[in-house]
């Protein structure tokens, strides 16, 4: 059984989110700890590298996870695989 050629748009979609937001982490998870001495700023009090390290990263981590979410809804609903909800 061969998949449909919306089946392979879908999850050819899917992917291409899934890696752009996986650079995404990394660049925040990495990038920012990597750079961090480059970073050395005040920001409402805290050196900028911490401040980014210990909140901003969190903030960008719960971003992808509602980007994900609402881009696959809506993908979803486009290749008509939605749930019936």
């Amino acid at each position: 059984m061969q998949p449909a050629d919306s089946h392979r748009r879908y999850w050819r979609k899917n992917l291409a989110v899934t890696a752009l937001l996986l650079l995404v982490w990394f660049s925040v998870t990495f990038g920012v700890s990597y750079f961090a001495r480059a970073l050395n700023f005040r920001f409402f009090g805290w050196p900028f590298s911490f401040w980014v390290g210990a909140q901003g990263a969190l903030l960008v981590y719960c971003l992808i996870i509602g980007f994900y979410a609402w881009y696959m809804n809506r993908l979803d609903i486009e290749h008509d695989v939605a749930d019936g909800d």
